[in-house]
């Protein structure tokens, strides 16, 4: 059996991934694929409690260090659990967050060395990747305004979790580290603008998730 696809969401705060997320996996199971769409932090018992300890805004004094190894221990849980077992039954998985963020968020956010920060998700993934990850971006001001103002989410409505009450060069820091990674990898990354309406910015990922989809199919088995 094929290995199933491993597509993951990013973005900064109030970038749209909670809303993007269901209707890509629509559009994906409309196209004939068996889609796994879940989250992280979270996606397993373990994980979810992690995610409850990360966002909650009880713990401002949490270290960047422990912020950092939190992060990778649900993942590491996350990607024994979940993606790998469903990659390898041919599902196609598609996850909100993953390694990206961490780079993102955790190093260049919280100034981390990035490349200490790489190596501890190294080790709790096996050093498994994306085969596409969608970048939705957004100015860091118009992102948090989204974030604070949603409902259904962890944190109190106009403030946000923890992670979502950082100042605004915190954030811009995550933006301009999202945009460097994918400068850095542009064969996995697809930029998306996130402005606009719900269903502009529908369109444009879906173009170009379905032009990742025909270039794979294009592409040639692996010898051997």
């Amino acid at each position: 059996m094929p290995r199933g696809l491993f597509l993951t969401l990013e973005g900064p705060e109030g970038a749209g991934k909670s809303t993007q997320g269901p209707l890509l996996a629509e559009h994906l199971r409309r196209s004939g694929l068996d889609v796994l769409s879940t989250r992280e932090p979270g996606g397993t018992p373990i994980g979810e409690r992690i995610r409850g300890v990360l966002l909650d805004e009880a713990h401002r004094e949490m270290a960047a260090e422990t912020e950092m190894l939190l992060f990778a221990a649900a993942r590491a849980q996350f990607v024994r659990e979940v993606v790998s077992p469903a990659l390898a039954r041919g599902v196609t998985v598609l996850s909100d967050r993953y390694v990206d963020a961490s780079l993102a968020y955790q190093g260049f956010g919280r100034g981390l060395d990035v490349a200490v920060v790489r190596w501890v998700n190294e080790v709790a993934t096996g050093g498994l990747l994306p085969d596409l990850t969608v970048l939705l971006d957004i100015e860091p001001t118009a992102g948090l305004a989204r974030a604070r103002a949603a409902r259904g989410k962890e944190g109190a409505v106009g403030r946000g979790d923890r992670l979502e009450q950082e100042a605004a060069a915190f954030y811009g820091r995550v933006r301009a580290g999202f945009l460097q990674l994918a400068r850095e990898s542009p064969q996995r990354f697809a930029v998306i603008d996130a402005r606009g309406d719900v269903d502009e910015v529908r369109r444009r990922v879906i173009e170009a998730v379905d032009r990742f989809l025909r270039e794979s199919r294009e592409r040639p088995e692996p010898a051997g």
